[in-house]
């Protein structure tokens, strides 16, 4: 008698299971939407301040997985990023028909659960949809888009795939916070520079097709269709004020993804090497963080270091490292991003950590001036 063949441990969904934990924020939401009131605090207390507390009992994990893996072994973690599309669509625009069709909550109670929303669409939704956007799959590719669209960011595939990163830790990357920019200058900076750096690199390509940056091709049709769709339909729902709850879970949405971007390389940079040259992109360009919990929330995405050094690693195979090979941050990114929020505190973290990151990987440098202030020459 043969026995069957036993099923490897990373394919098991034992084994997936914890990255499923966002899905725990949809009955919260629904919650939030039925009660009003004190309920509303839950979306942003099971995110930030949950997460928090469950990485401090569960402490680091510093294993990693063989990044050789099959990829038919991945099939219960790349599920849970191909269904959250339809699941947020659905939490979003559904709540939207409840509120607008009954009076229990007011018009400040509404305000605060599309805000919170916005934290699911912007810590899950925008997350999974970086995942999407980084597979060869058009199916993967659309979803990430129409993630996107829902919160009115669609320029951010373009930017993050043909701009960030390429020049990450450069001058040119207009989404590395700089050694003391303090996130209220970050945040309205980049709104306008990567749209504006993510039009200009898909133009750029469109010219060496010899194409208008009118071409059909562009991928800005196709976000300005999506997005103007989610409006329509904000707007069929319930009006201006449909539009108006829409626009504030957007708002909220890119707030969250743009306090992680600032989290993220906070005063990295690479070796300018001379004449426009840098460095090869190293761990050490990004803040690596292995705290369990909220790795499990954002699947992964704190192994930033690997991502960057690896960019089409699926979550789970993302690689995490020591500080002999990439600087740590101290806590996860729902207590980072929070303290993000406060320069001075943000600061007091961080500032010593980026010297010593200094120190240890580029004591020839001595005059950091150029890197602080973004002058370098441009890379090539």
């Amino acid at each position: 008698m043969t026995t069957a063949p036993s099923i490897p441990a990373m394919a098991r969904l034992s084994a997936a299971l914890p990255f499923w934990l966002s899905l725990i924020l949809i009955p919260l939401a629904m919650i939030a939407a039925l009660y009003g009131g004190w309920a509303l605090l839950l979306l942003p207390l099971a995110t930030w301040y949950l997460f928090t507390v469950l990485d401090y009992f569960t402490g680091l994990n510093e294993e990693n997985e063989d990044p050789q893996t099959p990829e038919a072994q991945l099939y219960w973690y790349k599920l849970i990023t191909l269904i959250w599309t339809p699941i947020q669509l659905i939490t979003i625009f559904g709540a939207m028909i409840y509120v607008v069709n009954t009076d229990h909550l007011n018009w400040l109670e509404e305000w605060a659960l599309f805000a919170g929303f916005g934290i699911i669409s912007g810590t899950v939704g925008i997350n999974y949809s970086h995942e999407l956007m980084h597979q060869k799959s058009k199916l993967e590719r659309w979803l990430a888009d129409i993630l996107l669209a829902s919160v009115l960011y669609s320029h951010f595939r373009s930017e993050h795939l043909l701009v960030h990163h390429r020049y990450v830790a450069t001058p040119k990357d207009p989404v590395t916070a700089r050694y003391n920019e303090h996130f209220w200058r970050f945040f309205p900076r980049v709104l306008i520079e990567c749209y504006v750096s993510a039009f200009n690199a898909e133009k750029a390509m469109l010219a060496r097709k010899k194409k208008p940056w009118t071409d059909l091709s562009n991928p800005f049709f196709r976000y300005w269709v999506l997005q103007a769709g989610f409006i329509v339909l904000a707007a069929v729902i319930g009006g201006w004020w449909g539009v108006f709850l829409f626009l504030a879970q957007a708002f909220w949405a890119v707030f969250q993804l743009e306090l992680v971007n600032y989290v993220e390389h906070y005063g990295l940079t690479r070796k300018h090497l001379g004449d426009g040259k840098y460095e090869h992109v190293l761990p050490r360009h990004s803040w690596n963080a292995a705290h369990k919990a909220s790795n499990w929330l954002l699947i992964n995405l704190q192994r930033h270091s690997d991502h960057h050094y690896k960019p089409d690693r699926r979550f789970p195979l993302l690689q995490t490292y020591d500080d002999n090979d990439a600087p740590q941050l101290p806590y996860g990114y729902p207590l980072m991003t929070m303290a993000a929020l406060s320069p001075r505190l943000w600061r007091k973290i961080m500032n010593p950590r980026v010297l010593a990151w200094r120190e240890k990987y580029y004591p020839e440098i001595e005059d950091w001036l150029p890197y602080k202030q973004g002058t370098n020459p441009l890379p090539r």
